[in-house]
């Protein structure tokens, strides 16, 4: 049976149970070969579903292939193959398995045909992504562990709920473009979008991703994201609402980012704001569009792994995360300095870089459907940015006032990682037709004019200007940035204490009346049926005394007179 006719994400698995058995070279073999034989059967596989499985009364699509799926598949094996050789010597047995696994999942998401498989592999990548969170090792990972899978189980069920709609009322669990307007539809989306990090519940990222281990971070800042990204151009092209949700998410982004003193979260901010240059895309919904949305996902997985490698180093030799504890690193860390400033101008779109030649394509897309509106917004965040990623990051990390550490460099093995990716960032900003070629639909756009090189440069120099005018007002001091979590971590939690402390005021007033009212029954009980407690009779109750006998019937008489006349009326 040739690799056509299963999921190359079975590697990946079989590659992960293998990683918990063997050890030392055989376990480093496992983890840089595996990724080579994925990335060999991923372009082995044609166009069109590969495979059916009957199950219920459903045609199971566990394979189907496409230029689309292919390129996305193709990056995230990319990213197993260099994150390993990136971690294997520091990471643990577990933490590697993990990470293997949650790549599993998302390159069987690239492939899946129908509702159901999707679902699966997205279920899967959230329960070990959520490992890897835990790996951290630490109460805060542990926490945010927790925190993270409530998010993505939460946003689990919400896809599964848009799915048995679409199901119910279409019959179909094909893979195919709709519109979110009905029910179904807007569950599908909305559980789409968690994952795309897009607010207001973005906070799961960068509450999760800083808390894992060095290595951690990096697998994943390029799955999670980027699968819904996937989904999205598969399933919501051309969806209007994207645009304003991605917009939404750039600003975001560039806020909070320029807002921290945690490398890390930094990073992890900025994830949201490139995510939201490909929601935008998606939204924007042409092929120059979607090719931008797809280009930018295959350059944003590499340079974002060069980042979070960089600081990955950092940490990993300094012990250090906070911007303010950093400095002068550039002296004895020359190579990670070098690799990190590299990552930073592609993301920031500078010429020669990746960035400049896939995000210029969104750009573009907005030019050619005259929303002229989302341009100028685009084009503002890419000087923000330039500011959070492509100068504070680095700034503050490798220069600045001298801290005084000194520092080794990266080990090779995680200096040669970031040399592949480094390379990468260049080789795709030099030669874009290298990626133009691969990506779903034919590409007519040159990114070099003299005019948009230009105005790329004087938007990011006065950027960069800007930077250093206001460098008093970037430097970061021991302070919290409240972002939407707050309303579950501490508002719900102040909310709950709240009505906890209501309701046991409430219950004390309760019982209080209770008591109050069994008193003046016992009262009364007393005052009408009492016993006596001596022989004069004069003590009983109102109803416990000898009453005449001619008293008594002219009660009973009366009463049944009354009952008589109620009767009638």
């Amino acid at each position: 049976m040739g690799f056509e006719f299963f999921s190359p994400a079975f590697i990946l698995l079989i590659a992960a149970v293998l990683i918990c058995f063997v050890k030392g070279h055989a376990r480093t073999a496992v983890i840089l070969i595996a990724p080579i034989i994925t990335l060999l059967a991923i372009w082995q596989i044609p166009d069109g579903v590969q495979s059916t499985v009957k199950f219920l009364s459903y045609n199971i699509e566990p394979v189907e292939g496409s230029p689309l799926r292919r390129l996305f598949a193709t990056i995230f094996t990319i990213m197993v193959f260099v994150g390993g050789l990136f971690s294997f010597r520091i990471a643990r047995w577990y933490e590697l398995a993990a990470a293997f696994t949650y790549a599993a999942g998302a390159i069987g998401v690239c492939f899946a045909g129908d509702l159901i498989t999707m679902f699966v592999y997205w279920e899967l990548m959230a329960i070990f992504s959520t490992i890897v969170v835990w790996c951290g090792g630490t109460p805060d990972s542990r926490a945010a562990g927790i925190r993270y899978a409530i998010m993505h189980f939460l946003g689990g069920v919400i896809l599964k709920v848009g799915i048995v709609g679409v199901v119910l009322g279409t019959g179909s669990i094909q893979i195919q473009p709709m519109l979110a307007t009905d029910f179904s539809t807007w569950m599908i989306l909305i559980g789409i979008l968690i994952n795309a990090a897009a607010p207001p519940v973005s906070a799961w990222l960068a509450d999760a991703y800083p808390e894992t281990t060095p290595t951690g971070s990096v697998f994943l800042s390029a799955f999670t994201t980027k699968t819904a990204v996937l989904a999205l151009i598969l399933l919501f092209p051309g969806e209007p609402v994207l645009i304003g949700i991605g917009l939404f998410m750039v600003m975001y982004g560039i806020i909070f980012a320029l807002l921290e003193n945690d490398v890390r979260r930094i990073l992890s901010y900025s994830v949201v704001n490139q995510v939201g240059f490909m929601v935008v895309a998606v939204g924007i919904g042409t092929e120059m569009a979607l090719n931008g949305a797809t280009a930018h996902a295959f350059a944003h997985i590499i340079y974002k792994a060069l980042l979070f490698m960089s600081a990955g180093v950092v940490i990993y030799r300094t012990g250090k995360n906070k911007c303010m504890e950093l400095g002068g690193l550039f002296r004895t860390m020359p190579l990670t300095c070098v690799c990190g400033i590299i990552g930073a101008l592609a993301i920031s779109g500078f010429p020669l870089t990746s960035g400049f030649t896939t995000k210029s394509m969104i750009s573009q897309a907005a030019v050619d459907g005259d929303l002229v509106w989302v341009y100028m917004a685009l084009t503002a965040a890419s000087a923000g940015v330039f500011l959070h990623a492509g100068i504070k990051f680095p700034w503050f990390v490798f220069f600045q006032k001298d801290s005084g550490l000194r520092p080794k460099d990266a080990p090779w093995n995680m200096g040669l990682a970031m040399i592949i990716f480094a390379s990468m960032c260049i080789l795709l900003g030099v030669f874009p037709e290298t990626l133009y070629a691969l990506l779903p639909y034919p590409v007519d756009y040159q990114p070099y004019s003299i005019g948009k090189v230009l105005f790329y440069l004087q938007l990011l120099l006065f950027s960069g200007l800007a930077f250093f005018v206001l460098l008093p007002l970037m430097k970061r001091t021991m302070t919290i940035s409240l972002d939407t979590d707050w309303l579950w971590r501490r508002a719900a939690f102040s909310l709950v204490k709240l009505i906890e402390r209501a309701l046991s005021s409430l219950g004390e007033m309760v019982t209080q009346q209770r008591n109050r009212l069994q008193k003046f029954l016992q009262r009364m009980a007393v005052r009408y049926l009492g016993q006596p407690h001596t022989a004069d009779s004069q003590e009983r109750g109102v109803f416990a005394r000898s009453w005449p006998v001619g008293t008594t019937v002219l009660w009973i008489a009366g009463l049944l007179s009354a009952y008589v006349l109620l009767y009638y009326l």
